[in-house]
């Protein structure tokens, strides 16, 4: 089996595999949307050169950020890379914080209805002209579906209907017939909410000294337009506000922040799904560097 190691951003996944993947020689597969993007380092928290000449990582910088990537693609390509060094006898643990990924990976993910730009153009002109009624609308077709997606999530709300619209069917009852994988044991990083909190914080303070404004500056440069979903991601949005002049620095410091602690707070609630996960407090927990080493053992173990 593998393991696939979940937690918010900003507990501290990165640190301690390095650690021990040095230890037991394992190399690491990303499990997150955003470091898969070039140019975009420093608002991603992505492993640094150096960290990665430690550890060899897979699933990061291999697009543009107005390239096209989805969940579905993500489980193709890892299951893919993961039986390719399979057989060169590579251990490999998957590390990261996208909770759509680690769905894809472990419960398996329906992709059957190809998608329909007309349905989608009609989709997002019909929530322009009046905002929330997409969700009105999931609602009443697929109930079950609008419970799991979250009231801003538009991207997938569209999707749903879509399926809808297209099939008759829910995309609820559709992507129960995914096939899920037993191949992969999950390990969930957490922190008591202060120790998290303070440490998002510091990162968020620390990213911006290393030069998130001028990384953000460079992609716009580059023509990576802020309408584009990776550009839409937290530290880059925040940061184009500020660079339009909606916040003063302080205050785009403190939204920063703010809007890190409740993606990691969104994170915390994903990670709750997965009740069979085995979890690592890594505030409380004694020794939770050499508890997470015996468990991905453990794991490995398991053929």
């Amino acid at each position: 089996m593998i393991p696939v190691v979940y937690g918010p951003t900003g507990v501290g996944k990165t640190e301690i595999l390095l650690e021990i993947c040095e230890e037991i020689n394992c190399q690491i597969i990303s499990m997150d949307s955003r470091q898969i993007y070039r140019y975009m380092d420093i608002g991603t928290a992505k492993p640094t050169v150096a960290e990665q000449k430690r550890v060899k990582h897979y699933m990061i910088d291999i697009l543009n950020p107005d390239e096209y990537y989805n969940a579905y693609m993500y489980r193709k390509d890892v299951h893919a890379l993961s039986e390719a060094l399979k057989k060169e006898n590579i251990k490999v643990v998957i590390v990261g914080g996208t909770g759509l990924y680690l769905d894809a990976l472990v419960r398996g993910i329906f992709e059957g209805v190809p998608a329909d730009e007309n349905i989608r153009k009609e989709l997002k002109k019909l929530h322009e002209q009046e905002p929330g009624i997409l969700r009105k609308m999931l609602e009443d077709v697929d109930p079950e579906a609008a419970k799991k997606i979250h009231p801003n999530d538009l991207k997938r709300a569209i999707r749903a209907l879509e399926v809808y619209m297209k099939t008759g069917r829910k995309i609820s009852e559709l992507q129960k017939n995914a096939e899920p994988s037993g191949k992969y044991g999950i390990i969930i990083l957490w922190r008591e909410r202060k120790d998290l909190y303070d440490r998002i914080n510091k990162r968020a303070e620390k990213m911006v000294e290393m030069g998130l404004v001028e990384e953000t500056e460079k992609l716009l440069e580059m023509g990576y337009n802020e309408n584009l979903n990776s550009m839409k991601t937290i530290g880059y949005k925040e940061t184009i506000d500020y660079l339009k002049g909606k916040y003063d620095f302080s205050h785009y410091l403190h939204v920063l922040k703010r809007n890190t602690r409740h993606f990691a707070r969104r994170q915390i609630i994903w990670s709750r799904r997965y009740k069979e996960a085995f979890k690592i407090n890594l505030t409380l927990d004694k020794n939770p560097r050499e508890k997470l080493k015996e468990k991905v053992l453990e794991i490995f173990s398991k053929e």
